[in-house]
Parts: structure tokens; C-alpha cells; sequence
């Protein structure tokens, strides 16, 4: 009854916010139509349109400034054949599925219903999230793509992780920066005793450790853990994972070179290795961009900018590997902040795995969760008054939009800072079962 009572709860959530998203899709549709302002995403014209060049027997590479996988170009095919809706529609299913996901790795790792079910509602009912679906954004869909392969992990479904990983990393370049954190979980820690994965779980009394307990038992020094890393590296999982994953990429890279040449490789992979945008985004580079877009920039200037990025995401896999989704949302956030180029979009990477880590969070909303959104949204908004003097008053405040980019570089630092001052680090497996420990093996 129990688990009958929590399908129906689920279920009630789920479709609440189906209906939401089809109620924005049909407004977006409407307000397209009769106002000036657009609901729908440019993105999503620039996606209709390479279907569109797809359908007629060209390359999606045709529509200027499509610089995506031709993969979703296939996708989108029905915008052309049955409407032009499709894909809002299909990105917002997709933005169901994450919420669907969520719920089933938390009640993988033990969570109460309760706990669950706020989990899935921070995702669903998020106005970030619900809007970058119903406008014809594609993110949702490497989102529900990533929660998948973090089941199959779970599962140990490893073969079936590295498919889907190689596949959206083509798809998307950005996953490729959880590929060293699968690897280090695909260790010799990996398979328990019955050589599948033993998952350690959430429990009340873990959660209720104070913050000292928590730091003595968080993840070990820099030296011990880079060791941990080089010395389990080689294992039968992360060959396997390795090899399958990495064949898949190559293998859809070759195809889609195969049949759109160059101009894929170049719109698609390289562009976004040395991408400059001129134009105001929350990124603390614009600024410099703007200034010398026209000289040029050589490879080195544009490469360099990676440097801080790669400093970050180094020293947060070789703390916090093992907490896998704590990892994954740290490295997500550093990326997107340390970007060259950030907008609104890309906070959809971490929205989805915030649901994952809020169950081993000491955070209350009152009053320090409360602090961490009041500054993370304040800082958004200094830096959108900035942006509309700017973009649609005319006014010369370049200088003034860059320092709002700052602070809200440091709003993002403060928050990450918090969440991992107040997470209890919890390895996602557990290699061993030792006596009196608080660790319960999950049998599927």
C-alpha cells in the first residue's frame, strides 16, 4: 500500500507539471503569434531550421550559426513533417524524465517518499527549468540522458552507462568533464562481494551527524586521494567503460564527418573548444571578448581561458570523486561559472543534480538556504538591470555589466562554498561491509 500511495503521489506530480508545460507550449504558441516579444527561444529557430534543411536532403550546417550534433537536427525532423511545436514538446517530456529519474536514484539510495518527492518537485516546478523545456531548449534532454546513466551506474549496468555517455558527449560536449569521476567509482571499489555495485545508503541517524563528524569522515588529502585515483585506475569496468564510451563518440563523430565533412567537425566539436562571443553574457570574459573580438584571438589566448576551469574541476574530482552526484554538481557549477561564455540556459546542468545531494544537505531554507538564493538570484538580477540599461537602452555600461559578471562569479563561489561546508560526504558505493557500520546493501 505504501508503495502504491507513492506511484500516486508521484503520478500527481508528474502530471501537474505535464499539464504546466503544455500550458506554456500552447501560450508560447499564441503569444508568438499576436506579440512582440517572442516566448520561443532563437535557439529553437535555428534547431527548426536545420531540421527543416535535414527534411529537404541538405545539411543542417546550411543554417548559419547551427552549431550543434546533426543529431538534433534528426529529431526535430517532425517540426517540418506534423508542427512546428514538436520539439518544445519533446524537450518538455524530456524535462519530465529528469524528474522521473530523480526519484528513482534517491529511491535507489533509501530516501523517504516525503524526501523524494520535494526532491523531484525542486526540479519540476523550478521556473528555470520548466521554462528552458516549454521554449525550445535542448538541454533537457542531456539532462535525463546524464541522470540515466548515473542508474546504470547504480545498477551496474556499466556497458549500458559507457553507451549512452559516448553518445551524449557527442551530443553535448560538456559531459566529457565526468569522465575522470566514472572512473574513479569504476575502480576496484566498484563491484562489491556478488561482483555488483553496493550502494551506500541515506539514513536518518548519517543525516543528523554534526558538522565535525561530518569534516572527519569527508574525503582524504589531495596526495592520498590523486594515489587512491592512479593506484585502482586500471580495472576490467573502467576499460570497459572507457573503450565502449569513447568507440561510441568516435563513431558518431565519423559517421556524421562521413556525410557533413568539415563543416561538422568545425560548427560542432572545435568551435566550441576556442569559442569568443562578443556579445554581454554573464561570463566574466565578455568583457575582454568585446574589446579585442576584431583583432582576433591566437590559440593560446583562447585555450588559456580553459586554465582556471581545468585548476577547479582537477581539485574537485580529486576531493569529492567518490560522492559521485556531490561531485558531478560542484564540477557543473565551476564549469558553467568559469566559462567563457554563460547564459541562463546553462543552469539547467546543475538544476538537475541539485535534487540528488539535497537529502545529505545540512542547509536549512531558514535562514542559510534562504541567504545562498537570496545572493545567487540577487546578484542575476544586478547583473539583468545592467544588461536592459545596455541591450535596450543604448547606454555605455560595459564596465558596469563586466563587475556585475564579477560578483556573480563570487555569488556562485559563496553558494558552492556553502553547500559543500554543510554536505555529509557520502561515497555512492561502498566496497566493503564492515561490522557496526551504517551501510545497507541495496538488492534490487
Amino acid at each position: 500500500m505504501a508503495s502504491a500511495a507513492a506511484a500516486v503521489t508521484l503520478r500527481r506530480v508528474l502530471l501537474a507539471s505535464a499539464a504546466l508545460r503544455l500550458a506554456l507550449v500552447v501560450f508560447g504558441e499564441w503569444q508568438d503569434a499576436h506579440l512582440e516579444v517572442r516566448y520561443t527561444d532563437v535557439d529553437y529557430l535555428v534547431f527548426s531550421d536545420a531540421a527543416a534543411s535535414v527534411a529537404a536532403g541538405g545539411s543542417p550546417f546550411a543554417r548559419a550559426t547551427y552549431r550543434y550534433s546533426p543529431l538534433l537536427a534528426f529529431l526535430l525532423l517532425p517540426n517540418s513533417l506534423l508542427h512546428a511545436a514538436w520539439g518544445k514538446l519533446l524537450f518538455s517530456a524530456a524535462d519530465l524524465l529528469v524528474g522521473l529519474f530523480i526519484d528513482t536514484i534517491l529511491k535507489l539510495r533509501g530516501i523517504p517518499e516525503k524526501m523524494r518527492m520535494w526532491s523531484v518537485v525542486a526540479w519540476l516546478f523550478n521556473p528555470f527549468t520548466f521554462t528552458i523545456g516549454t521554449r525550445g531548449n535542448c538541454e533537457p534532454i542531456v539532462c535525463a540522458v546524464m541522470l540515466w546513466i548515473l542508474i546504470c551506474l547504480m545498477k551496474g549496468k556499466v556497458l549500458q552507462a559507457a553507451f549512452w555517455y559516448g553518445l551524449i558527449v557527442h551530443f553535448r560536449i560538456y559531459p566529457i568533464i565526468y569522465a575522470i569521476p566514472f572512473v574513479v567509482v569504476l575502480g576496484k571499489s566498484y563491484a562489491g562481494p556478488s561482483g555488483r555495485p553496493t550502494l551506500t545508503m541515506w539514513s536518518s541517524e548519517q543525516h543528523s551527524q554534526n558538522d565535525k563528524a561530518s569534516q572527519r569522515k569527508g574525503p582524504t588529502s589531495f596526495v592520498a586521494t590523486l594515489w587512491d585515483f592512479l593506484s585502482n585506475f586500471i580495472t576490467r569496468n573502467a576499460v570497459l567503460f572507457g573503450l565502449l564510451s569513447g568507440s561510441m563518440f568516435f563513431a558518431w563523430t565519423g559517421v556524421f564527418f562521413y556525410l557533413y565533412g568539415w563543416d561538422f567537425l568545425n560548427e560542432a566539436l572545435l568551435y566550441h573548444l576556442t569559442r569568443t562571443d562578443p556579445r554581454h553574457n554573464f561570463s566574466i570574459y565578455f568583457y575582454h571578448i568585446y574589446l579585442h573580438h576584431q583583432q582576433g584571438f591566437s590559440s593560446i589566448e583562447r585555450l588559456a581561458s580553459f586554465l582556471p576551469q581545468l585548476i577547479v574541476q582537477l581539485a574537485l574530482i580529486t576531493r569529492f570523486s567518490r560522492d559521485l552526484p556531490f561531485c558531478m554538481f560542484l564540477q557543473t557549477v565551476a564549469f558553467v561559472a568559469f566559462n567563457k561564455v554563460m547564459t541562463a540556459q546553462y543552469f539547467v546542468w546543475f538544476f538537475c543534480l541539485l535534487p540528488l545531494i539535497l537529502p545529505w544537505s545540512s542547509i536549512k531554507l531558514k535562514w542559510k538556504g534562504l541567504a545562498c538564493m537570496i545572493v545567487w538570484m540577487g546578484s542575476q538580477l544586478h547583473w539583468l538591470m545592467w544588461a536592459y540599461q545596455l541591450e535596450f537602452k543604448g547606454r555605455n555600461v560595459f564596465v558596469e555589466l563586466w563587475v556585475a559578471g564579477l560578483v556573480f562569479l563570487a555569488a556562485n563561489s559563496f553558494v558552492m562554498l556553502m553547500v559543500i561546508k554543510h554536505h555529509k560526504y557520502t561515497p555512492l558505493f561502498s566496497s566493503q561491509m564492515k561490522s557496526g557500520s551504517k551501510v545497507a546493501t541495496k538488492k534490487e
